[in-house]
């Protein structure tokens, strides 16, 4: 009890002093104000000033952020297909729209390299952060499965020309020896269901979590066989 009172008077004691210093000062300015004025009027110009340019930096973020916000929505609707479509695409088309999908999510210095000569790459580029990527494309039929052999290509790649991250992505399915593979030599296997999530919306970088964990539980295997055979 005795500790709270002292705790209290201290505090009053603060205030009285608060109190007469801005006393004293408001004294002061009425005294030399033909003298000081023209101080305070540059602090309170200067604060204004200050408060102004913090309000329109606000307001370009805000801006900024939204504007970004939309052109990445856009960008998503534009190159929106239907895994219908992409199944109708030539090659060349599917490679540019790999590569459309990797510039729409940040991705730099992206280009097409598939062709006769391409060492086993189809799109090369910079992740977001920075490191070097390798993808191979396949646009096979769904009913066909990728094997093992197919992700040799791409580890050679890789190693060809000294990438980071490499990225398999195919409008069928892997089968279960080459998802092991990848897993285990570190490639992003991108199959027909991660295609379809990343030509929606998801983020390249998102699909890296999801990984070797599987193709669908048996009763989706099980449509896939329906729909497409194999």
């Amino acid at each position: 009890m005795a500790r709270r009172r002292r705790g209290t008077a201290a505090r009053g004691r603060r205030a009285r002093q608060w109190w007469w210093g801005g006393a004293v000062a408001l004294v002061l300015v009425v005294l030399f104000w033909a003298s000081v004025w023209p101080y305070l009027l540059a602090v309170m110009s200067v604060a204004a000033a200050a408060a102004i340019v913090r309000r329109l930096w606000h307001t370009d973020r805000l801006l900024r952020g939204r504007d970004r916000l939309w052109r990445q929505e856009e960008a998503v609707q534009a190159g929106r297909r239907t895994l219908a479509e992409v199944d109708v695409m030539t090659g060349t088309e599917f490679e540019e729209l790999v590569a459309g999908l990797c510039r729409r999510d940040g991705c730099t210095e992206v280009r097409r390299v598939g062709g006769a000569g391409d060492n086993g790459a189809d799109v090369l580029g910079r992740l977001p952060d920075g490191r070097t990527m390798v993808v191979q494309c396949k646009r096979y039929a769904p009913s066909r499965a990728i094997p093992n052999r197919e992700l040799r290509d791409l580890l050679g790649a890789r190693v060809h020309f000294r990438a980071d991250v490499a990225v398999f992505v195919t409008t069928s399915r892997f089968t279960a020896p080459s998802e092991k593979f990848a897993l285990e030599h570190d490639i992003l296997a991108v199959h027909r269901d991660l295609l379809g999530l990343w030509n929606n919306g998801a983020t390249l970088a998102s699909l890296g979590p999801v990984n070797g964990r599987g193709q669908g539980d048996a009763r989706h295997r099980t449509r896939w066989k329906r729909a497409y055979g194999g």
